[in-house]
């Protein structure tokens, strides 16, 4: 039977997966299984690339997987030195850098917990984080220094050239001793500071499963020279960016540093980039920046997840790319669960759509009853775990062809006069005006009628009450009389998780705390 990467196609993988058959991806057993050993050091015979780092001043960096191996074993044995033992937490908030790599998966060979922390987090950001994982090492970079004074309990390490030299002395092999089912990352969702999420816990049993997302999601596939900008402090960048192209032996690319978009298209074309995976909001800035016409590409492969892709930048990528975009849609808890098979020559992407179910998952629409939606209505997504259904808190509905599509999370819709309203298709329609480069909707109270959609809208040029009323225009006369915003608000920028989307909830709390005040 042919391997499960050596086709494409969307009936190949219909006809031939198995839960079973991605353990043919790697070397170890469920008595002896190792995340850094199946990414790195496998694939460590040679000096072939595995990270390529696009540095937002201009720089490229290449990082072999030799390099990767070598010096995650002397960091695994750095940890062995100063006490760690396997279970201990050692976290990690650095920049995509050799040293960000090393002692990730040096932490995880070590059989210790790797825990990334994403570099823009301030002092209450690190002190939330690190109170609840407790890690017994934190290895951060010099200017991070003042957020993580005062950590009890926490070694705090510089990876800088004294650190290095020390590592020096460590052999640059070493030998994992874990199992499939031991713990192997600690990875926070991107909430605020003051809401932090509980941190989702990985074994490293859960790299096998990821590869469902790999040939499906991302549609890797040997050969491909793959890109990724999101940052491996969280979910995409982390499992999708970077653990499942390195696991396959492919070399994989990312971001470092500030996000420019015309960065990032520079790096498509200088690293002949096939296969691209990145969030909404980074094909969102491709557009704005206007930019590229500049370059010329050779992608094959497109995807994206996070949120749902506005109909004008689905366009843009259509116009500039000429590949269908393929949405990867799930959540960090369940792992993705729809996808549109990226390079599939049989399975037809629908644009807008989250695609189907991947292989051996059951996924449906359901109503308040628990009961299957029709064709068309909406209701919430939800997927068939361990025998029971799973809600993901995404509304969602299926066309007479079984795609699924986005409805917007279940607290973004807005009731108004008896009416339900989506705020991802008002702010889809607006964002087709050319004066609108961003918009957020959220219900806000109104006495009369319960709710009203306002608006808060980042332009290209200067906001007044002018262009107030003919978005207002522009939104009723495409959607109707009733589904538009009644208020607007021009704003410098919108509120963004650090993953990239856009935070509806941080609108909705201070709308709410301003309404408590003027009460």
């Amino acid at each position: 039977m042919s391997k499960l990467s050596e086709s494409t196609s969307y009936a190949f993988a219909q006809a031939s997966f198995s839960p079973q058959r991605l353990w043919e991806f790697f070397d170890g057993t469920p008595d002896a299984f190792n995340i850094a050993h199946e990414c790195i050091d496998r694939h460590a015979d040679s000096d072939r690339p595995a990270v390529r780092i696009a540095h937002a001043d201009g720089r490229d960096e290449v990082v072999t997987f030799r390099e990767i191996s070598q010096a995650s074993s002397r960091f695994a044995h750095w940890l062995e030195a100063n006490g760690v033992e396997a279970g201990d937490r050692v976290a990690v908030m650095l920049d995509p850098s050799p040293a960000f790599y090393a002692s990730i998966f040096g932490a995880m060979k070590r059989g210790a917990i790797a825990v990334p922390l994403f570099t823009l987090f301030g002092p209450e950001g690190v002190r939330l984080r690190v109170g609840d994982c407790t890690p017994k090492i934190l290895v951060t970079s010099p200017d991070k220094a003042a957020a993580t004074e005062g950590l009890e309990g926490t070694r705090v390490v510089f990876p800088g050239a004294n650190f290095t030299a020390e590592l020096a002395a460590y052999p640059d092999t070493y030998t994992p001793r874990t199992r499939a089912d031991d713990l192997a990352l600690f990875q926070y969702t991107s909430g605020t500071t003051r809401e932090l999420p509980a941190a989702v816990k990985h074994t490293h049993r859960a790299i096998v499963t990821l590869m469902i997302a790999a040939l499906y999601g991302t549609g890797l596939r040997p050969g491909d020279e793959f890109f990724c900008p999101s940052s491996p402090a969280w979910g995409h960048g982390l499992a999708h960016g970077t653990l499942a192209p390195l696991a396959l032996g492919i070399t994989t690319g990312t971001f470092c540093g500030r996000f420019d978009p015309v960065r990032l298209m520079k790096a498509l074309q200088d690293y002949s980039i096939t296969n691209l995976s990145a969030a909404a909001t980074h094909y969102r800035m491709m557009r704005a920046s206007g930019e590229a016409g500049r370059f010329r590409f050779a992608i094959r492969k497109l995807s994206y997840t996070g949120e749902p892709i506005d109909s004008e930048t689905l366009r843009f990528i259509d116009e500039v790319f000429a590949v269908p975009v393929c949405s990867m849609y799930g959540t960090t808890e369940v792992g993705v669960v729809l996808v549109n098979y990226p390079g599939a020559p049989d399975f037809p992407v629908k644009p807008g759509s989250l695609g189907k179910a991947v292989p051996g998952m059951e996924v449906e629409v359901q109503g308040p009853d628990g009961r299957p939606c029709r064709t068309g209505e909406t209701g919430e997504i939800k997927v068939l775990r361990r025998g029971a259904w799973v809600p993901t808190k995404d509304l969602g509905r299926i066309d007479e062809d079984g795609y699924f599509y986005h409805g917007g999370r279940a607290d973004d819709v807005i009731i108004s006069a008896g009416w339900t309203m989506s705020a991802v298709e008002i702010e889809d329609v607006m964002l087709k005006h050319p004066q609108v480069r961003e918009v957020a909707a959220i219900g806000v109270p109104d006495a009369v009628r319960g709710q009203v959609v306002k608006a808060f809208v980042v332009t290209r040029d200067t906001g007044d009450d002018s262009l107030a009323r003919e978005l207002q225009d522009f939104t009723r006369a495409r959607l109707s009389q009733h589904e538009y915003p009644r208020q607007v608000a021009f704003v410098p920028e919108l509120p963004k998780t650090p993953a990239g989307k856009i935070n509806r909830k941080v609108l909705r709390d201070a709308e709410a705390a301003r309404a408590a005040a003027l009460a």
